[in-house]
């Protein structure tokens, strides 16, 4: 370890250029990156990671689940010698800059995994220490160590309050990660003052009992820091927390501890007086001294030195087998999945029909991977005869959604896995914010929520989805899949597959008849296509799911009654928004009154329809049947709904007649 003058020169350097990006800014958060600033020094000297290239596969895996520390972590990459420059720094929060807020995956070289939400990064860290169980599993050798690397989680109080900590920790005692370390900030602050006032559980207790292993530091305290970092190298065998004892704001001269430098600047005088207390001079903004800079740096020659040592082992003759197999994981091909097929006029339902798919995409790709929130029967999720985690593709996440879906961002933006994630289409609430964060990385991560509509049933309202397509559809980056049926299912996933972006399926539990192979104009790959025409059409019907069927059937009985009705699938809306105007009036006839219908709340389709036929209340506990003849989502009830957008009064029909 460096003498302790030259580390803490490190660590007031680090504190110094968060607090000068922090008062240039005029906002952001200057005390927990000076109260870290002391464990991320000596953190530097045991990192294995390459500036030169930030991607490669067996780095150290560094999350800052508070990611309002971002001054603190540009700081560090720049040090390190990321692409990061000092001017980046300067330009701290402001808009087109590569210094966002918080950090942004994709924005910025280096980091890991967007976070800022609390909790998120922790989900996100034990997401990369499953990831890299799994890939040990696959290319480790007793002679040859493929994936030996680490994964470092700063997380604060903040953090460890927020359910998802609770959830994600829990599988990681469960699933012995051992090698996951979690330092924890304890610095006892919150913006609202001490943690006195809203948290008082015992923390170690807390992990032990969920199987980790944990020690206690002073975060301030050179040889204490790195005597923890040292013995957890070469003496893992469980998952680690290091509780560190620190002070917000250290270094500052006089608001050190003080809730105010959680999120506001210390003011030029502040920081004047605390860089000429350490020896630096106030009169210099933005300062590295030279010898700190070259010890920073010593990054880019140890990393560029240990990723050509790891290219040296890929090449050694013994691992051939494990080289193919690294091949498969990093270079799927989708083009080897042999496609299940559905007779038509069978009934199925399409979570019936993903569960094929699922294993078809399985067998010809080995990084996909997956599993449910303690639904899979349900789901239909298993992956038949591949194994369960660690030693196998199916995930077991327990009642987990929210950190599933953290956790499954992780495993996606780990290099090897394309990863899926399952429940019931109303639990889908639980796991909303790592959507949201999937979408805003664009991460190929898929999401399968079964059970979609008010075809629950008898499970009641409770069960039964109603605004939830519309929140989804909502978010950008995300494609929302509802298939009318089995083949229309299989032309998703074929999309889904080629987008940079998660994707949603929202899958039926009761079966539905599997629709013609007749297609007017357009396909799924566009998100909503016309598959059937009239001649002199004077209505438009747009429907999505199970109510596409129906929708057929009423236009067949409004032909016999002399109203001409286009029908048209969406099972993409996202997708069908981003149609040129060309196409979508091609499939949407501009000539005709449009009539959207959907189970749920549908008010987007507004965008299109002149009326839509959707859920304006809760759904109900009864027989699926029952409830969609009750909520109008049947033959007579779309009947009627074009007779009510044509101004018409309604009639009964003989839904018999028309055979589809």
């Amino acid at each position: 370890m460096e003498n302790k003058q030259m580390l803490s020169q490190m660590a007031n350097t680090i504190r110094f250029l968060a607090a000068d990006m922090v008062q240039r800014a005029n906002s952001g958060h200057p005390g927990a990156a000076m109260g870290l600033a002391d464990i991320a020094t000596v953190l530097s000297l045991h990192l294995k990671h390459n500036p030169k290239n930030p991607k490669w596969l067996n780095r150290d895996r560094v999350v800052f689940s508070g990611g309002h520390v971002s001054a603190m972590i540009y700081s560090l990459l720049h040090l390190w010698g990321y692409d990061i420059s000092l001017d980046d720094l300067k330009n701290f929060r402001q808009f087109g800059s590569k210094t966002p807020g918080h950090p942004e995956y994709h924005e910025v070289p280096g980091i890991e995994v967007t976070t800022g939400p609390l909790g998120q990064g922790v989900a996100n860290a034990v997401g990369f220490a499953m990831a890299s169980k799994y890939a040990q599993k696959l290319l480790n050798s007793e002679t040859a160590k493929i994936i030996d690397h680490k994964v470092y989680c700063f997380c604060g109080d903040g953090d460890l309050e927020e359910g998802i900590s609770y959830e994600a920790c829990s599988l990681a005692g469960h699933n012995n990660l051992q090698n996951l370390v979690m330092i924890y900030d304890s610095n006892e602050i919150t913006i609202e003052g001490d943690t006195e006032i809203a948290l008082s559980e015992n923390i170690k207790q807390r992990f032990e009992s969920q199987g980790w292993k944990v020690y206690r530091i002073d975060g301030h305290d050179y040889n204490e820091i790195d005597t923890v970092l040292s013995e957890i190298q070469v003496e893992q065998t469980k998952p680690c927390l290091i509780i560190a004892r620190t002070i917000i704001a250290k270094g500052s001269a006089t608001m050190e501890g003080e809730a105010h430098t959680h999120g506001a600047p210390l003011g030029e005088e502040e920081i004047k007086k605390s860089k000429e207390k350490a020896g630096f001079d106030p009169n210099e903004h933005f300062y590295i001294p030279e010898e700190v800079l070259i010890r920073f740096r010593c990054a880019i020659e140890k990393g560029d030195l240990a990723q050509r040592q790891w290219n040296k082992l890929l090449t050694e003759a013994p691992l051939a087998e494990q080289n193919a197999t690294l091949e498969a994981l990093e270079n799927p091909d989708f083009n080897k999945i042999q496609w299940p097929s559905f007779e038509e006029g069978v009934g199925v339902a399409t979570r019936d029909s993903n569960h094929k798919i699922l294993n078809a995409i399985a067998r010809a790709v080995p990084g996909f991977v997956g599993g449910s929130a303690d639904l899979a029967p349900s789901n239909k999720t298993y992956l038949a005869n591949m194994g369960d985690y660690p030693n196998g593709r199916n995930f077991h996440f327990g009642i987990r959604e929210h950190a599933m879906g953290a956790i499954c961002n992780a495993i996606s933006l780990y290099g090897l896995f394309i990863p899926f994630s399952a429940t019931f289409f109303v639990f889908s609430d639980y796991l909303k914010p790592a959507v949201r964060l999937a979408a805003l990385m664009k991460l190929k991560t898929y999401f399968v929520w079964t059970h979609d509509s008010i075809g629950v049933g008898e499970d009641g309202p409770t069960h039964e989805p109603i605004e939830h397509l519309s929140q989804f559809r909502a978010l950008p980056n995300l494609y929302v899949f509802r298939p009318a049926d089995a083949s229309e299912n299989i032309a998703c996933w074929k999309k889904a597959l080629e987008l940079n972006a998660p994707s949603a399926f929202v899958l039926s539990r009761q079966k539905l008849k599997t629709l013609k192979n007749k297609v007017d104009f357009g396909d799924v790959s566009h998100g909503g296509y016309l598959i059937k025409r009239r001649e002199n059409a004077t209505v438009t019907i747009m429907a999505t799911g199970s109510e596409v069927m129906p929708s057929l059937q009423a236009g067949c009985h409004l032909e016999e009654a002399g109203i001409m009705a286009n029908i048209v699938s969406v099972p993409c809306l996202d997708l069908f928004n981003e149609q040129d105007k060309s196409y979508i009036e091609k499939v949407i006839d501009p000539n005709t009154k449009v009539l959207a219908v959907e189970a749920a709340s549908a008010q987007e389709f507004y965008r299109y329809a002149d009326l839509v036929c959707g859920m304006e209340s809760f759904g109900a506990s009864g027989d699926a049947n029952e409830l969609f003849k009750h909520f109008g989502f049947t033959v007579s009830g779309i009947y009627n709904c074009v007779y009510k957008l044509l101004g018409k009064e309604t009639k009964d029909i003989d839904i018999s007649k028309c055979n589809i």
